[in-house]
């Protein structure tokens, strides 16, 4: 059975960039497009998604995990909860309310479902435990995901994958390539270092040789007699991802814009750094005081959800967060990281040393 192939967007700019990148690049793949809609999401974000579909000239079509329910897919599941908040300990949220629709929206059929993990960051994603879904990462120099590497590279899959080396059409059988195929993996050689050289020596060769082995298996692209990607090495870092918005005429979300602060004489500037619920519990100190100080409405309905001894931030209530010298000290706070850390970077995830969804990798949905 042929795979269906489908791509999540968050509403944040890298699943945006990603969606614009293989619609231009890739006109030939057949990609459905979704997100899971929470009901908690800011307005930008669906403004984005709009902008998005009429550049795709395709719907996106809106998961939501609770159909039938009066209230939004946050609460339903809020209330089931008994209130319990969701956290970095107890990721509720991720599960009900991206997880469980997504791998229901897929079934059981074969899936190729596409991440917009850039080639700047250093993280694998989300990975589904079924074994109908495989996921692809078009943006990295390594597309394939760690699973399918760690089995194609594999000591106990040499003999098979040299075999294939010697069978198949390459770019260029360099000596260099095929010593490094044929060192096993151990303590002094891991599977990473194995894995990067290879990549560093001939890209589309590793990725010819991954796609032949895939088809002796059971994932979802063994059933594509041919894989496109396969063919492309380009690595795309934060400045393609903007460029890729502005030039598409999608536009950059709005809550990514740096807006200009002032607190003791000394001007800085913020802005929120990913999307998500308005209130997710990953947002930075200085995010919350972003949301107070340009969303103040969202600001609040976060507020009326701590009760209970349930608070948003460990340590401490929103509440006491924005008294005014707290916030100027949270603002004190960010601006020495800016200072210290990126002083000539306008991100706010360069200021304070932190990728952008690295608390939540399932979020890309």
């Amino acid at each position: 059975m042929k795979p269906r192939h489908v791509l999540g967007i968050s509403g944040g700019k890298d699943s945006a960039a990603l969606a614009i990148y293989l619609r231009t690049k890739y006109p030939e793949l057949d990609l459905e497009y979704y997100t899971c809609d929470t009901g908690k999401e800011l307005d930008e974000t669906y403004q984005l998604i709009d902008n998005l579909e009429v550049f795709l000239g395709k719907k996106i079509l809106k998961l939501r995990a609770v159909e039938n329910s009066p209230e939004d897919p946050f609460d339903h599941y809020l209330k089931i909860y008994g209130g319990y908040l969701p956290s970095s300990g107890s990721r509720w949220c991720t599960k009900k309310l991206k997880l469980d629709p997504f791998e229901q929206f897929v079934g059981t059929t074969p899936v190729v479902s596409y991440v917009g993990i850039r080639g700047d960051e250093d993280r694998e994603g989300y990975i589904s435990k079924k074994t109908n879904i495989q996921s692809i990462f078009p943006f990295r120099k390594n597309i394939w995901s760690e699973d399918v590497v760690t089995k194609a590279l594999s000591n106990s899959n040499l003999p098979n994958i040299l075999d294939l080396y010697t069978s198949i059409e390459l770019e260029d059988r360099s000596s260099r390539f095929e010593s490094l195929l044929r060192q096993p993996v151990d303590m002094s050689f891991l599977l990473s270092k194995k894995l990067d050289m290879l990549l560093d020596v001939h890209t589309k060769d590793l990725n010819r040789l991954v796609f032949s082995w895939l088809k002796q298996t059971s994932y979802p692209l063994a059933d594509e007699e041919f894989f496109p990607l396969i063919e492309n090495d380009e690595i795309l870092v934060r400045a393609d991802i903007f460029r890729l918005l502005e030039e598409s005429g999608v536009g950059v979300p709005a809550y990514y814009k740096q807006i200009e602060f002032e607190v003791k004489q000394l001007k800085g500037t913020y802005s929120r750094s990913r999307s998500g619920c308005y209130f997710c519990f990953f947002q930075q100190k200085i995010e919350w005081v972003w949301l107070f100080e340009q969303h103040p409405d969202r600001f609040w309905k976060a507020v009326e959800y701590e009760k209970d001894g349930y608070t948003w931030n460990q340590e401490e209530r929103l509440i006491d967060l924005i008294e005014p010298s707290r916030m100027q000290r949270i603002k004190e706070d960010y601006l020495k990281k800016s200072t210290s850390n990126s002083p000539n970077s306008p991100f706010l995830l360069d200021t304070i040393g932190e990728e952008e969804g690295a608390g939540c990798a399932a979020c890309f949905v």
